[in-house]
């Protein structure tokens, strides 16, 4: 039987600390806010220094907090960020939609957001907040609270928030999530709880996640049905976790919808069993010394191959020469490889 393949290629890497380097959003938490250039879109940097703010009150006839600066081109934006506030100001504009805060303190007035009925992107990442506010303006659609120092959830936070889509909470100091702190959250997206304090992949999250961030938590280990019910799950990321082979469940990560697994920076001596249907999967910088292809096939024919289009095994203790000859029957479709 013949099988077609196509030409890979195999790039020979070192290991680069330098490509472990993060560097925070200071206004968007990591993750980038895509909106429609031709509607307007808020500026990713404060304006806080960038224009004269005397310039903006006398040609801005719109009622806009002293504290704050509400830009003539995003009328719809309100930035209160970088300015070491200690309150909410008073007479939030109602027509803001994006809300850009930072505080000196560890709790919001609730009062002054509930009757922000426009707000759908509220940024108050790099505040003191110790729990996730309750009472939040429920048209949310993002929520960004990284690099705060949240450890718990507020009863019913999430409770009417059903078009929410983006949570981000990385940064903080959650070391569990109870059943119903995230009830309600029923469009949820895209979840990230990088660098918190989790032991263990936390129980009771919303079943419609296709992005779960875990990095940068100290994972004891992944049972069997760490991920069971996660059906649209398409992008795991779990690096710099700690993580061994001996820890990780072998059938944890065989589930069909996922499509990108970071794996990076922890401890694996062995390539764990993923899906056929998984096209990215880095695995560099772990104790890697051998290459299965039974963890990317579990049979190979006309129509059992793996697609996988980048994988990257470069920082680990092999070589190119250990790949077995086979291998790319499995790995026909393969783009790049890292060794």
């Amino acid at each position: 039987m013949a099988f077609l393949c196509c030409t890979v290629l195999v790039l020979l890497c070192f290991f680069d600390s330098a490509s472990a380097t993060f560097i925070a959003d200071m206004d968007y938490g990591g993750v980038p806010l895509w909106i429609n250039r031709l509607l307007g879109e808020p500026s990713v940097l404060s304006l806080q220094g960038r224009m004269d703010s005397a310039w903006f009150r006398a040609n801005n006839h719109q009622a806009c907090p002293q504290q704050c600066d509400c830009p003539i081109q995003w009328p719809t934006a309100l930035y209160c960020d970088h300015r070491g506030l200690a309150d909410i100001p008073d007479r939030l504009p109602d027509r803001t939609q994006y809300l850009f805060l930072q505080l000196q303190t560890d709790t919001l007035d609730q009062a002054a957001l509930q009757n922000q009925t426009q707000l759908c992107y509220f940024f108050a990442n790099h505040n003191r907040l110790s729990s996730v506010p309750s009472a939040l303006p429920v048209g949310l659609k993002q929520l960004r609270l990284a690099y705060n120092q949240i450890s718990s959830i507020s009863r019913g936070a999430f409770r009417n928030m059903h078009n929410l889509t983006l949570l981000l909470l990385q940064g903080n100091r959650l070391q569990t999530i109870k059943e119903g702190d995230l009830k309600g959250l029923v469009s949820l997206n895209l979840l990230d709880l990088n660098g918190n304090l989790f032991s263990s992949v936390p129980r009771h999250l919303p079943r419609t996640v296709q992005q779960l961030y875990l990095s940068n938590n100290t994972l004891s280990g992944l049972d069997e049905d760490s991920f069971v019910g996660f059906h649209n799950l398409k992008y795991l990321r779990l690096s710099h976790c700690g993580l061994q082979s001996r820890g990780v469940h072998p059938q944890v990560f065989n589930f069909s919808s996922l499509v990108e697994l970071d794996l990076s920076y922890n401890k694996l001596t062995t390539i764990p069993t993923v899906p056929t249907t998984l096209q990215y999967l880095y695995l560099e910088a772990n104790e890697i010394q051998g290459f299965n292809v039974t963890s990317f096939c579990r049979e190979v024919g006309p129509l059992s191959y793996s697609r996988m289009k980048i994988l990257r095994l470069d920082g680990n203790k092999m070589s190119y020469q250990q790949l077995p000859p086979d291998w790319v029957f499995c790995l026909r479709v393969l783009e790049s490889i890292y060794i």
